[in-house]
């Protein structure tokens, strides 16, 4: 890296500011990402995304034959011989 050659303080000061307010907006940067990773993770959103798609999935016809269909294949699994 090639390093620059000043001519005066007020150059100096400029390019001190620049950098400043650009370590500001990474570390703003920073924060929020911290934030949405929280927020993504928390137990509430995911048990109210579960909710949602469960209501979704088992609603209507095809949901009346999910939940009756699900227990057996939920106990051929469970009862199945090991290595078949």
């Amino acid at each position: 890296m090639e390093k620059k050659k000043y001519s005066s303080y007020a150059e100096i000061e400029r390019d001190l500011e620049i950098l400043k307010v650009e370590k500001e907006i990474y570390y703003q940067k920073m924060l929020l990402s911290i934030d949405k990773t929280k927020e993504s993770i928390l137990p509430s959103k995911t048990a109210t995304l579960i909710g949602n798609l469960y209501k979704k999935v088992f609603s209507g016809m095809y949901g009346t034959i999910l939940k009756m269909i699900i227990p057996y294949v939920f106990n051929w699994y469970l009862n199945r011989k090991r290595g078949d």
